[in-house]
């Protein structure tokens, strides 16, 4: 009788390491796997597969932006860039340059000097 429980108990104790150890290796049969390198994984996107297409991901992270559920940083969506209208020349950034007065002038190299 105590010899069929330690073979129960060490059948049940195998099984659960079978789960457990096993698990991770069917994980790992996503798209990354395991590799000796400085990221410790290796991307393999043909393994990958979507069930949405890319407009619809699109389409759900720029709602999920709008109503504030992503920040920037979370996203690496582009955020659009606003129109500020027709841009200066190079001849009137170089008058305004020549114009400035010496305070100006001053701040300007304080403003964008190193340190």
């Amino acid at each position: 009788m105590i010899q069929q429980r330690l073979s129960l108990s060490s059948m049940i104790a195998a099984a659960t390491a079978v789960v457990a150890l096993g698990l991770p290796g069917m994980a790992s049969a996503a798209y990354e796997h395991p590799a000796n390198n400085e990221k410790g994984v290796i991307v393999h996107p043909e393994h990958f597969k979507s069930e949405k297409t890319r407009a619809q991901v699109k389409a759900e992270t720029e709602a999920a932006m709008r109503q504030g559920r992503l920040s920037y940083g979370e996203s690496n969506y582009p955020m659009p860039v606003p129109n500020v209208g027709p841009g200066k020349t190079r001849q009137q950034v170089i008058n305004e340059m020549l114009n400035e007065s010496p305070a100006e002038r001053s701040e300007r190299l304080r403003l964008y000097s190193p340190g």
